[in-house]
């Protein structure tokens, strides 16, 4: 996989990544920095209560808000970090990752176990960086 705006590297020494690319590189000249998005519609109900595939997707749908809005795409996202009070099914966020970026490699990523978030129904939430041309 290449990428048009992140150089990717994944060291031979190491085990190999899943899900996540081991070091990101920049390529672009302005940063953004994405808040930490969590399992909320448009009129702040919790989607996916007990479930973390769905409350993951509803997440990354509101990224995928967020870089509609900013004239940027996933292949600008060069790191995500996670929170969640589930970390033992990784599986289960990586695979509906992968989803969100399809042929786009993936980004650095940080995989944190939380006690707790914003609300107890929540499962999940990710910010991300994002590096753009313009």
């Amino acid at each position: 996989m290449e990428s048009k705006f992140r150089e990717i590297i994944n060291p031979s020494k190491i085990h190999d990544p899943i899900g996540f690319s081991h070091v990101v590189i920049p390529k672009g000249k302005k940063i953004a920095f994405l808040s930490g998005q969590l399992a909320w519609d448009k009129d702040f109900q919790v989607v996916g209560v007990n479930d973390l595939a769905k409350q993951t997707n509803m997440v990354y749908q509101n990224i995928q808000h967020t870089l509609n809005e900013i004239g940027a795409t996933w292949d600008h996202v060069v790191k995500t970090t996670i929170f969640t009070t589930r970390p033992h099914d990784y599986g289960i966020i990586g695979a509906v990752t992968a989803e969100f970026f399809g042929d786009v490699p993936p980004p650095a990523q940080t995989l944190i176990g939380v006690t707790g978030l914003a609300s107890p129904e929540f499962l999940i939430e990710i910010e991300a960086t994002v590096v753009m041309d313009e």
